[in-house]
């Protein structure tokens, strides 16, 4: 979550803006998934061959799930009557944020999605056009609809609908609260028929949420609702026939009336309504659910002041136990659509409960420890929800689904074989797509000092400000002070960071520092006195020596400079690891599915077997800071030959590992379309790389590691990150020329994750 107290609120605006304006417009978009380069490919998409399975659908109406992708297709529709916090601003309006919903689907759980925004706020016109468009769809998710007209829209479309249908504003929080409700009231020692519970809100979400814990045998007597009138009660008037549901019979009238004795309060209103004494009023061991967004109902760490034994969880991603609806929607859809289930049920709805609830109870994966940089997690007070970045959710959510929907008799296509079908999901998702969002989050954590040279650059400058804005780092910009601020008020990039200038008086006291220790280091190599004096001016000694001196925590140098000139004052200065010879690099490329890895892509230009041994040893614990299993291809043009001299030393480079670290899985010589087919490698079943593809390549020589990750950059296919430098005892990393943003923010996030690794060493 971005850091509140950093962020510029006009900056993020702009950026927002700018985000959203950005070539291609919107943030979906439609690919073909078929071939469609010939002639023949053509005339099978569209016209005549397009014909043949309409014929057959029409025979078959369950047939459309055959032959279109329907069955992998959700509608998010809203007619933008409240939108997020922002209220009724029109379906048009509402597009960006149902594009972002969209988007989410695809991401977490690779269902494509047409967003659909309908100007129509009469409830039964806007039912009409739904039912109307619905044979396009697998599945709806209705969204940001104003209560009370989404719980009738929402009701009739599940009744006259015979396809997957949920509003995610009500029954997403819903779910997601009611399986922390259950682990918060195992911690607790409470029994969920016995507890008296605070709603406060009356809304969509407060109501689904109601319904469903009542489900889970909270006793309806024992929950109190209040709207921002008080407490529903008998003695209330004109209220909705929802809330009509839930009036109390109490002469009690207000929110501190309700609090008093309460076992739990779910929030789902406006921030900081709760105030300390209110939370001192309830019982021992509160379970306090502060929902509300961006601000809790009350703040987390007033509320943890207040009473150390309350049992909290918010809608931020910033305090423990985030309420978030990603954590069901999209496994929750992947489960119905998958099984072709006609609805979502009650049952679906609470199986995805319990496989929530359940998997917080679960030895949580080291992936997931490492994505919020924490020595541990264990079922307690401070967790007892799944975090977001757990890629445990689409197997256990969605097979959860699926399997209520069989049992509940509603599924049209039931799953034979839950083992392949978890696989399957695995397989569809990729395992680690989520690496760069789990980076940054663990970078924000515990965010260290990078420097940025070449900080006069726009993209150097934009970089710096979405580094500090969002938390990930602390930036110091390295450059020539007055041009980095006229550059700063030429871009309106505000940003209140320190600015290191080798030049500028203020840095005497450095520079004399500095120049002592670059000349003991190199005064025996070559340098004088004199020329540490003037080399201690320059950016490219002054960066590396702050470094050497603890002055910075990372360095990042580079984007306008070839990257030999800039590595050359970086070795001179900065020490090697024990046990390194010759340092080494590597590209991170996220491909659409997986991040994979090329090595030596930028250092060592014609490596021996040796110096390979040890480029595959380093890039293997690197791969592994990522939380990757490392499973790395030694690469060549030839499968198991040897004939080349090239196949041989990679031969020999493989034979040498074998031996020395026989628990490494590693193989070749291999060409790299082999190392990436299961189907191809199982020709070598011999090979120590088994079936499964490799995801780190080492190549022969540094031409054929550069310009194949040169290749994919340039054709923008695949993002790319790096070089990172692999060898030296500090975090440095030296930029491709004219980076991107992106890939200054990504080097930059990867640095403060190695300073942090070397701080717990």
């Amino acid at each position: 979550m971005p850091n509140k107290n950093k962020r510029d609120e006009k900056n993020f605006s702009q950026a927002a803006l700018d985000y959203h304006k950005a070539e291609p417009k919107g943030k979906i978009e439609v690919i073909p998934s078929k071939p469609h380069s010939t002639a023949r490919d053509l005339s099978l998409a569209y016209s005549p061959g397009v014909a043949v399975p309409c014929l057959e659908i029409e025979k078959n109406p369950k047939a459309v799930y055959d032959y279109t992708g329907k069955g992998n297709l959700v509608a998010v529709i809203s007619n933008g009557t409240a939108v997020l916090g922002l209220g009724n601003i029109g379906a048009e309006a509402s597009k960006p944020v149902m594009e972002g919903k969209g988007l989410l689907f695809k991401i977490f759980a690779d269902i494509n999605v047409f967003d659909i925004e309908i100007d129509e706020k009469d409830p039964d016109k806007f039912i009409e056009i739904v039912k109307g468009i619905a044979p396009t769809f697998g599945g709806i998710n209705l969204e940001d609809i104003k209560a009370p007209e989404a719980f009738y829209i929402e009701q009739r479309l599940k009744d006259e609908l015979d396809i997957p249908l949920m509003h995610d504003d009500q029954h997403g929080t819903a779910i997601i609260s009611a399986a922390a409700l259950i682990n918060a009231l195992e911690i607790a020692d409470k029994k969920i028929g016995e507890v008296k519970m605070v709603v406060n809100g009356a809304g969509a979400a407060a109501i689904a949420c109601a319904k469903l814990y009542i489900e889970l045998g909270v006793k309806k007597e024992n929950i109190l609702m209040c709207d921002s009138k008080g407490i529903i009660n008998h003695k209330r008037e004109n209220l909705t026939p929802e809330k009509i549901d839930f009036i109390a019979q109490t002469d009690l009238q207000s929110l501190e009336d309700a609090l008093k004795g309460a076992d739990v309060f779910v929030g789902l209103s406006k921030g900081n309504v709760m105030s300390p004494e209110m939370l001192k009023s309830m019982a021992a061991n509160p379970i306090v659910f502060g929902l509300a967004n961006p601000d809790p109902e009350i703040e987390y760490n007033l509320a943890m002041e207040t009473r150390p034994d309350t049992i909290m969880a918010t809608g931020r991603s910033d305090y423990p136990n985030q309420v978030n609806n990603v954590l069901g929607f999209p496994y929750i859809f992947r489960g119905a659509l998958d099984v072709q289930a006609t609805a979502i049920n009650e049952a679906m709805k609470l199986a995805a409960v319990r496989a929530i609830a359940d998997l917080a109870k679960e030895p949580v994966p080291e992936a997931v420890i490492l994505a919020y940089n924490l020595k541990g997690l264990n079922f307690g007070r401070e967790y007892f929800i799944p975090k977001p970045f757990d890629n445990r959710l689409i197997t256990k959510v969605s097979i959860a689904v699926a399997k209520a929907a069989m049992e509940s008799g509603i599924a049209g296509k039931p799953i034979e074989d839950f083992e392949d079908y978890e696989n399957t999901l695995l397989d569809r998702m990729g395992r680690d797509e989520k690496l760069i969002r789990m980076m940054q989050n663990r970078a924000r954590s515990n965010p260290k000092r990078v420097t940025l040279g070449n900080a006069e650059e726009y993209n150097v400058l934009k970089a710096a400000q979405i580094l500090y804005e969002e938390g990930i780092a602390q930036p110091i910009l390295l450059g020539e002070k007055k041009f980095i601020k006229e550059q700063m008020k030429k871009y309106g990039i505000d940003l209140n960071v320190p600015i290191v200038d080798p030049m500028d008086d203020d840095q005497e006291e450095y520079r004399l520092k500095y120049r002592e220790t670059l000349w003991k280091m190199r005064q025996r190599k070559g340098m004088n006195e004199y020329k540490a004096k003037r080399y201690v001016r320059q950016r490219d000694y002054f960066g590396p020596l702050m470094l050497h001196h603890g002055d910075t925590d990372a360095l990042i140098v580079g984007f306008s400079k070839n990257y030999s000139s800039v590595l050359k004052p970086i070795l001179k200065i900065v020490e090697k690891e024990k046990g390194v010879d010759k340092i080494s690099s590597m590209m991170m490329i996220l491909t659409e599915k997986k991040p994979i890895f090329f090595a030596d892509a930028s250092i060592i230009q014609n490596p021996t077997a040796e110096d390979l041994v040890n480029i595959a040893k380093m890039a293997e614990i690197t791969v592994k800071t990522f939380a990757i299993d490392p499973r790395i291809a030694m690469l060549s043009f030839e499968n198991f030959a040897s004939i080349s001299d090239t196949s041989k030393k990679v031969a020999k480079a493989v034979s040498i590992l074998h031996e020395k670290y026989p628990n490494m899985i590693v193989d070749g010589e291999i060409q790299p379309d082999f190392a990436m087919n299961s189907d191809h490698l199982a020709d070598y079943p011999f090979s120590k790389l088994g079936t499964t593809p490799a995801n780190v390549f080492i190549f022969p020589n540094l031409e054929s590691a550069n310009i194949s990750y040169k290749i994919i950059r340039g054709m923008k296919v695949a993002q790319v990150v790096g070089p990172i430098l692999m060898g030296l005892k500090k975090p440095v990393h030296v930029l491709q020329m004219r980076a991107s943003v992106d890939e200054i923010v990504n080097l930059a996030t990867i640095a403060v994750l190695d300073a942090q690794r070397r701080e717990g060493n």
